[in-house]
């Protein structure tokens, strides 16, 4: 049931979010400080819990704190320097780069209290936030064949209810339902990944560094192959960490992967102190829907943000700070439409939403489905390892890769070279 300083809202509002998670939160947020009528369905009831790695990368920290979220170590949050890739006895250290459009440092905070204290704050900005709503589907006009609203189903008793509205944005993850019921479909040409993480204790849970272990391999391959992605470990500051690993599905690999993961975390150094006592809860997985592969992200009154529109990067995995940037570019967007006097100049102003995310991640994300399409290729792979891939050189280009964070006035040549590609790469 709605917690106690809710009331349940009428059944109308200028916009519907379905989905508190930090795509719609915060689109949520940028809406109702606007003035508009919001309205943030949330079918669980917060705390809950959402497979992540936990990191933060510096571009979630600039949108939380356009959020204005304090995020001071005295407000809860770890805070770190940059990001250690590690392959075999190679270990290098790359701080985050400080530039004009994102802060110096990252931050680690568990998800359940992430994605919590996001949607409090779209709701103290003016959003009216239902938790355990569940939405069944969409309301459609049967003429035009546009989404007029949604059907849910409140509280422990599924009481039903239609609320309605001109636009809804869908951000309720990779299942997405709702854009599934407006026969929005996933590309099978775009990579999909998979992530499983635990947490153990262990006496570097404050290391100030997100660490990635680049030399995934596969256990019961009698050439030890190379697999398509990378294990991680993440302190969190609280005497545990945050251990997992992340892989693509394009080899079409069939793996036990908690088995993988367990059977990884008994190969680490002593010093992370891991044995199976130190493991504090049960391995939990998710798919990763990357490259903008639901499409189109705009139609008949829809936005698509976050998981639910693909968001996640092809290159590393990231999820959390494209998906409250396609929320922001979402509502900078709905905000513009509702503003213009006619049904035809608001629609116009609709359609430019997935313009937005073309233009902000499509020549980025073509260079992370090349690196997915390459690393799907067991002989390519093979031949990386081979070829050295610890390289101090090649780890700086993978971690500039990674970290996407990149401005044409950089003084760094390989900085401004990957800034031009990701711009000109060809996006489809």
């Amino acid at each position: 049931m709605p917690g106690p300083e809710q009331q349940v809202p009428e059944d109308g509002a200028d916009v519907i979010v379905v989905g508190a998670g930090p795509a719609g939160s915060t689109a949520a947020y940028h809406l109702a400080r606007t003035g508009l009528d919001v309205l943030l369905l949330e079918k669980s009831a917060f705390p809950r819990e959402k497979v992540c790695g936990d990191g933060l990368t510096p571009r979630a920290v600039k949108q939380l704190t356009d959020l204005g979220i304090d995020v001071s170590e005295q407000a809860g949050w770890l805070h770190n320097r940059g990001l250690r890739l590690i392959v075999g006895r190679r270990s290098i250290e790359f701080d985050w780069p400080e530039l004009s459009a994102f802060p110096g440092y990252g931050l680690v905070r568990r998800r359940a209290d992430f994605d919590e204290l996001l949607a409090r704050r779209a709701a103290a900005a003016g959003a009216r936030l239902v938790e355990r709503a569940n939405v069944a589907g969409p309301l459609v006009d049967e003429r035009t064949g546009r989404i007029t609203g949604v059907t849910a189903r409140l509280g422990e008793e599924k009481r039903p209810v239609d609320y309605r509205a001109p636009v809804v944005v869908a951000a309720d993850g990779n299942s997405t339902r709702l854009s599934l019921a407006m026969k929005r479909y996933r590309r099978t040409d775009r990579a999909m990944g998979v992530a499983y993480r635990t947490y153990i204790t262990t006496p570097r849970h404050d290391d100030r560094y997100l660490e990635a272990w680049l030399d995934l391999r596969h256990p019961d391959d009698p050439a030890h192959r190379l697999l398509p992605g990378y294990a991680w470990v993440f302190g969190m500051g609280d005497g545990t960490a945050n251990i997992g690993l992340g892989v693509l599905d394009t080899a079409g690999i069939d793996l036990d992967w908690r088995d993988l993961l367990r059977r990884w975390c008994e190969t680490l150094p002593p010093g992370y102190g891991y044995t199976p006592d130190a493991v504090t809860e049960p391995v939990r997985g998710s798919a990763l829907p990357m490259g903008l592969n639901r499409q189109p992200h705009y139609a008949d009154g829809l936005l698509l943000v976050g998981d639910a529109g693909g968001t996640v990067s092809p290159a590393t995995g990231e999820g959390i700070a494209y998906a409250m940037e396609s929320g922001r570019y979402a509502a900078e967007t709905i905000v513009q439409a509702l503003a213009r006097r006619t049904d035809h100049g608001r629609e116009l102003a609709l359609r430019a939403y997935p313009q937005a995310l073309r233009s902000a991640y499509a020549g980025y994300f073509a260079l992370g489905r090349l690196a997915a399409d390459l690393l799907g290729r067991p002989r390519l792979l093979a031949a990386a390892g081979a070829a050295g891939f610890g390289h101090p050189a090649l780890l700086k280009v993978a971690f500039r890769l990674m970290c996407n964070l990149t401005e044409p006035n950089s003084k760094d040549a390989l900085d401004r070279l990957l800034h031009l590609i990701g711009k000109v790469a060809p996006g489809r």
